[in-house]
């Protein structure tokens, strides 16, 4: 019984991307641009998952509700959230 291939998906790139990949990959070894791909994919892939960090709209979106939201009704939306399991 012969071993499965992978499934394959198709990735689309522009193509000027891809003419510079081709440039890059000439005489180190790779055979194709999708293979060099796939590598720089897998290594990026296999590095831990960064924690999300507040971005400043994020931070000024919370800012502006709990401007408009009382201590004690923040407190009942957390007390909610984390009753549903959000939190």
């Amino acid at each position: 019984m012969r071993p499965q291939a992978p499934e394959m998906v198709t990735l689309k790139i522009p193509r000027l991307l891809y003419e510079r990949l081709q440039q890059l990959i000439e005489d180190t070894g790779f055979r194709s641009v999708t293979e060099f791909t796939t590598y720089v994919l897998r290594d990026l892939a296999s590095q831990p998952v960064p924690e999300k960090r507040e971005t400043r709209r994020s931070a000024a979106r919370r800012k502006k509700i709990s401007s408009r939201m009382t201590q004690a009704e923040l407190k009942a939306a957390r007390e909610r959230l984390r009753e549903l399991g959000y939190l």
